[in-house]
């Protein structure tokens, strides 16, 4: 047999394998050193301790896979649920099944991973922002700044005023003191203050009323957000991205 057919075969065995075969190899793969690594992340959850580039390398091997992705998020545990993210097809996703999965989310990895490697490719993203910042289940509130700095960062079509529209909707919650909520609120506020020299201006004013609405959790999200949004190395790279045939020394 030639390398190439070799390489075909192989290849063939992946795409084909069922749910139940892939968690017979995730368990194999399991790592009791990460798991311990995990918990200390603060993912506190039923996990195998398998890295992340592991499992995209898995993933990558059996392609895009709507049905398979449900199957996988069926399975109940941390490394499935990343894997049904790897795999699943942006575009067959409906707004009932993220409800759904959105509802399991259990910690901070897989909600972030969902809200990157999913939420943001549908047609319903900024839909979600708007309808999870008022859930009251932390990882599901927090999916909405997740995605809010998901958005900032990954959508090169919208334009400013999108993001000066959902300055706001941080402003209003960065009074939630739970961790991984005002983590993420914070998370969104720096994302798109660092995409224009116009939504800095914006990302900085909003940071300072939440400083000065001095609740505990809004005066961490305020100094972290400042410090970064208002640093020397944001402003220079900024005023290059407005300003690409020019030097700021040429201007002083």
């Amino acid at each position: 047999m030639t390398k190439k057919k070799a390489g075909f075969g192989l290849l063939f065995l992946f795409l084909s394998m069922t749910c139940e075969e892939i968690i017979t190899s995730l368990q194999k793969m399991s790592n009791p050193e990460c798991v311990t690594g995990a918990v200390h992340l603060g993912i506190n959850v039923k996990t195998l301790g398998i890295s992340t580039p592991q499992l995209q390398m898995f993933s990558n091997l059996l392609g895009k896979n709507h049905a398979l992705a449900a199957e996988l998020w069926e399975c109940r545990f941390h490394e499935a649920h990343f894997m049904a993210g790897f795999v699943e097809e942006p575009a067959l996703v409906t707004e009932d099944q993220l409800e759904k999965w959105a509802k399991d989310f259990d910690n901070w990895a897989i909600c972030d991973h969902i809200c990157s490697t999913v939420i943001r490719r549908t047609t319903f993203a900024y839909k979600k922002i708007s309808d999870w910042a008022n859930r009251d289940e932390e990882f599901v509130k927090r999916a909405a700044f997740s995605l809010m700095a998901v958005m900032a960062v990954h959508d090169k079509k919208a334009n400013d005023q999108t993001f000066v529209d959902l300055l706001p909707v941080a402003e209003k919650h960065a009074g939630d003191d739970r961790n991984f909520v005002k983590k993420a609120v914070n998370w969104a506020i720096r994302q798109i203050g660092k995409r224009s020299i116009l939504l800095n201006e914006k990302a900085i004013e909003t940071a300072l009323r939440i400083k000065a609405g001095n609740t505990r959790s809004g005066r961490w999200i305020a100094a972290d957000a400042l410090r970064e949004l208002q640093s020397e190395a944001v402003f220079k790279r900024l005023w290059e991205k407005a300003h690409p045939t020019q030097t700021i020394s040429s201007q002083t």
